[in-house]
């Protein structure tokens, strides 16, 4: 049945009944469910094996689950989303304290033997020193510069530069021979180291130390200043430590 609507702006135009309208928006939707036996069709699986379904059409269905299926409601939410939090934290601290970085001590032990050699100007000197580095991380430090001078009266006398040092592995301590020369070209210290007067020549060395190292993808600078008394005026071969 067609009837005729009032609208202002086209009178003409026919409007469909409530009747009408749903069968033309149905013919757009394939027939599911229908109760015939038409070979065409496949067994609907929602519908028991009752009704079919045309052939292409399956991937558009759509399963309803009852509110009260068991798989709605899984059991131990709680405890789940708790422990994993629990793991998720403890890897996160083992992490922390694995890689936080830690101290790298330089400390000079002693002085192993002090060789001197008399020339007309200066007084030579070869400086044997026992030094310690420990490293208290979990990673393996790399030495990658090691720059040693020596002063005497606030004046440098010496320098030593070492580029190829082993490097110290974790929770691990080395021992190194550093070696540094010593000229002493003032004439009052010449004279002081040569007289035969004095039994003991005591010269009190500084020794300022800086080291480059590497770990954990950083580089870090430790330096260290110490001082120790050595006997200028002859060969020395008993350590001493150094306080």
């Amino acid at each position: 049945m067609v009837t005729l609507g009032n609208n202002t702006e086209s009178p003409d135009k026919p409007y469909l009944t409530d009747a009408g309208e749903k069968s033309r928006t149905l013919r757009s939707f394939p027939p599911y469910g229908t109760m015939n036996k038409n070979s065409s069709g496949d067994t609907c699986p929602t519908c028991q094996g009752t009704g079919r379904i045309p052939r292409g059409h399956a991937d558009q269905l759509v399963a309803v689950i009852p509110c009260n299926d068991i798989r709605l409601r899984p059991r131990r939410t709680k405890l789940y989303v708790f422990v994993s939090m629990v793991v998720c934290l403890l890897l996160s601290c083992l992490i922390l304290f694995f890689l936080f970085p830690r101290s790298v001590t330089l400390t000079p032990v002693s002085v192993l033997s002090v060789m001197v050699f008399f020339t007309p100007d200066t007084v030579e000197m070869e400086v044997t020193n026992l030094i310690n580095i420990s490293n208290e991380n979990f990673v393996p430090v790399q030495i990658v510069e090691f720059n040693m001078q020596g002063l005497v009266s606030q004046s440098v006398v010496g320098k030593i530069k070492i580029s190829n040092m082993t490097a110290i592995q974790s929770r691990s301590q080395n021992s190194y021979t550093v070696k540094i020369n010593l000229p002493i070209t003032d004439k009052g210290l010449n004279t002081y180291c040569k007289s035969a007067a004095i039994h003991i020549h005591t010269l009190f060395l500084e020794l300022q130390i800086t080291m480059n190292i590497s770990y954990l993808s950083h580089t870090e600078q430790l330096s260290l200043d110490t001082f120790e008394y050595i006997d200028c005026g002859t060969n020395s071969t008993i350590p001493h430590p150094v306080t």
